[in-house]
């Protein structure tokens, strides 16, 4: 366990008097749907208002381009909302990155947009655990470490980006350059469970649209003729599948396509998901993918075309990854907070981060559960808690120089 040092004392107390609550439940009352272009930049707004009390450059970065498959395989751009960057004292000897999203999965229709305070005094409502309060908690610590004197010795780079939830594919290229040089970072997803346990090795996560182009036939008269995309679709799948296992989870998700019963279809998309345990599994899963397709494209004699890829690499923990969750765990013990921790079946931008070379917990939000749910819950007296922790961690690092 670390001394807890007195002159640590007056930032972890400033964090831990932020208002996060307030600004979370402002935060949570607006709409930030990934598709929600107008609701993100009215947050997007607030935020840069909100972090503009912390010294350094801020801005507002447009998106990289995305495209979508549709389901008669067409590409489409996709637009997106623009991600916050923030940079301090970039020549600072200690270079740390946190990161955060402003959006969440619940769209401007979805049924569930209200707030609500439970009997047993959790709060209940879109975003407030994933993660408007860990963005409230991510402020408050640099709040915290600015009135700190080991402040010089830590410069911070902040992305809270708007597309998270579909993958940060507007956002990836954002993240891996601030990433660059950094010593360690945070990432403020909500803790894994309710109890305040971290996430700690992830797999990666590969979405694909796989576009299948047979022939089309009348079903009766000469169904022969026809090179049937749906059936294509489906042998694949099948195929994919037989990939699964321990170290790889293949869910073929969807077959969008078709034609009316008397015709054979001519087209097919087939929506698939696949999470290697390791990069060596993302490799083993790249290569089948590849030859499931050439034999089906072979057996059904249809054109094939695979769009999308491996947007989450995977996230193991490795020494340097550990040296970073030992130094959070002491920093737990040190403030009277148990800190422990697992693996996960999720992603989140902790995998692009790891994929950069920089050690990373991305668990540092608040304590909640029920995430991409209508019962989704906050529990508002770990705010302060993980503001404390977070600044701690911040002053350690900028004290020892490296996790």
């Amino acid at each position: 366990m670390l001394s807890r040092r007195a002159d640590y004392e007056p930032a972890l107390d400033v964090a831990a008097a932020q208002p996060m609550l307030a600004q979370t439940l402002d935060w949570a009352a607006i709409n930030s749907g990934t598709t929600n272009l107008a609701g993100l930049a009215t947050i997007a707004g607030k935020l840069v208002d909100a972090f503009s009390a912390l010294p350094g450059k801020i801005g507002l970065r447009d998106a990289d381009p995305v495209e979508a498959i549709l389901p008669d395989g067409a590409v489409r751009p996709v637009a997106r909302g623009q991600n916050l960057h923030l940079a301090v004292r970039p020549g600072a000897p200690v270079q740390i990155l946190l990161t955060g999203h402003m959006d969440t999965v619940y769209a401007a229709d979805h049924a569930f947009q209200a707030i609500a305070r439970l009997d047993d005094g959790r709060i209940n409502g879109p975003g407030v655990a994933d993660m408007k309060s860990g963005l409230s908690i991510m402020l408050a610590a640099l709040t915290g470490l600015e009135t700190s004197p080991l402040r010089d010795r830590v410069g911070y780079e902040v992305v809270i980006n708007s597309d998270e939830e579909t993958g940060s594919h507007g956002s990836a290229g954002l993240i891996a350059r601030a990433a660059r040089g950094k010593a360690a970072a945070l990432t403020y997803e909500p803790s894994a469970t309710p109890d305040g346990l971290l996430a700690g090795a992830r797999p990666g996560s590969g979405n694909f649209s796989i576009v299948v182009t047979g022939r089309s036939a009348h079903a009766g008269r000469n169904p022969e003729d026809g090179r049937n995309a749906i059936l294509a679709a489906a042998d694949l799948a099948l195929r994919l599948a037989k990939a699964a296992g321990p170290r790889l989870s293949v869910n073929p998700a969807r077959i969008e396509g078709g034609s009316p019963n008397n015709v054979v279809p001519d087209h097919a998309v087939l929506r698939v998901n696949l999470r290697p345990s390791t990069p060596e599994d993302e490799l083993r899963a790249t290569s089948h993918i590849r030859s499931a397709i050439a034999m089906v494209a072979a057996a059904h004699d249809v054109t094939i075309h695979s769009h999308g890829g491996f947007a989450r690499p995977p996230k193991p923990l490795d020494p340097a990854a550990e040296r970073l969750f030992a130094l959070v765990r002491e920093c737990g013990a040190t403030l009277g907070q148990t800190i422990g921790w697992a693996p996960s079946g999720g992603v989140c931008d902790g995998n692009n981060i790891a994929a950069a070379g920089v050690a990373v917990v991305d668990t540092m939000g608040a304590r909640g559960g029920a995430i991409h749910s209508a019962d989704e819950f906050l529990i508002p007296e770990s705010l302060a808690e993980r503001a404390m922790l977070s600044t701690l961690v911040l002053l350690e690092l900028a004290e020892r120089g490296q996790s």
